[in-house]
């Protein structure tokens, strides 16, 4: 399966971190593991990018660069989606 996960994410997020726990239990089952991009590491790092677009509404998955969701993981979507791409 060719699928890019990202996971946009911050430092002291309880909603990033419960995003990350469900996220990584989900993809285990496709076989997939996640990028987490923090978007204040990012930006301090000189690409202001991800924070200017998810920062706002963090955590954000991303799916082969398309937002998928936001705030939570949508998982009965994002399951879906996925079989799609197998």
């Amino acid at each position: 399966m060719d699928a890019a996960i990202e996971l946009m994410s911050r430092a002291g997020c309880a909603m990033c971190a419960r995003a990350e726990t469900d996220l990584t239990r989900i993809l285990a089952d496709f076989g997939l593991t996640a990028t987490v991009v923090d978007v204040d590491q990012r930006a301090d790092a000189g690409d202001p990018l991800p924070r200017a677009e998810y920062g706002d509404r963090v955590p954000v998955v991303v799916v082969n660069g398309v937002e998928h969701s936001y705030w939570e993981v949508d998982e009965p979507r994002l399951r879906r989606d996925l079989e799609g791409l197998r």
